[in-house]
């Protein structure tokens, strides 16, 4: 509770863990030294994890989580407790398949993903794609986020109130100079105009990349950026109406992206580690 004192007030942290005031602040200054032992360690712990992932986490993570901390329990146990203490995670909408307008005259490229295994190490094949935000007043924002496919981190990421060539172009720039990327790579992305402008090709002929787009009215050549929005989008909780601003939604992001998704978020499809950790893991065993 102490450690989450900082983030909430007390009078809702001692009613999520059944504590009186009177108790947690005794506790505080040292009057009692055995509060734990008062109370379910399983249920405290499970609380724990759910209230810092922001109820983010189904029990599946929690029970990976706490395994990770020397805290041995069953999945199904895990379940039972949440089911009982009525800790809901949050759910993506399930994901329903969304075309992109195509119809721009431009050459296209084919899919390479469909002739590759999936890729065995960091910066072999990335994906992109477009989604649109919410501010308040009716007005709309626009994400792009480019992603790794053997970690699924999102190297980089760039928001804009438009959906000119820049928005895709300048973060993949930012990543190919900040990351160890190799000739060849594959970037992957649906048919838009953004991937096939005159700059982007240039990028693309600059950094010797090999481009890949998903088929024609096919959204599932691209399933890793779809599930990564409706994990976003259900994550985030976005206020009704939308965002204030989009200085606003950037801190947002950045808090969600970079602060979380990518450095603290476990993911079934890693071993249960976070983007960050796997790639970290990858290279410590291939030195």
């Amino acid at each position: 509770m102490i450690s989450l004192s900082s983030t909430n007030r007390i009078s809702y942290l001692c009613s999520l863990f059944e504590v009186s005031r009177t108790a947690y602040y005794r506790y505080r200054r040292g009057e009692s030294h055995n509060a734990d032992k008062k109370y379910n360690r399983p249920k405290h712990e499970i609380r724990i994890e759910f209230i810092r992932n922001m109820k983010r986490y189904g029990s599946r993570r929690i029970k990976e989580s706490l395994k990770q901390k020397g805290i041995k329990i069953s999945r199904r146990k895990v379940a039972e407790i949440m089911r009982k203490e009525g800790l809901r995670a949050i759910q993506p909408p399930r994901f329903i398949p969304r075309t992109t307008d195509s119809k721009h005259g431009k050459r296209v490229c084919r899919n390479l993903l469909t002739d590759e295994p999936k890729p065995s190490r960091p910066n072999a094949a990335w994906t992109s794609d477009i989604t649109y935000i919410p501010l308040k007043g009716g007005k709309w924002v626009y994400l792009c986020v480019w992603m790794d496919l053997y970690s699924r981190q999102i190297v980089s990421w760039q928001l804009a109130d438009n959906m000119e060539e820049s928005l895709v172009r300048e973060p993949l720039v930012k990543a190919l100079l900040k990351r160890r990327v190799k000739q060849g790579m594959i970037v992957h992305s649906d048919r838009g105009g953004q991937y096939l402008s005159r700059k982007m090709k240039n990028v693309i002929k600059t950094f010797k990349l090999r481009q890949s787009m998903s088929r024609a009215d096919d959204p599932y050549d691209n399933a890793w950026a779809e599930s990564f929005w409706g994990r976003l989008k259900a994550e985030l909780d976005m206020p009704k109406g939308g965002y204030e601003s989009i200085e606003k939604l950037k801190s947002v992001l950045f808090e969600y992206i970079d602060g979380y998704y990518n450095t603290r978020r476990l993911h079934s499809s890693l071993n249960y580690l976070n983007p960050v950790a796997f790639e970290a893991e990858y290279y410590r065993q291939t030195g």
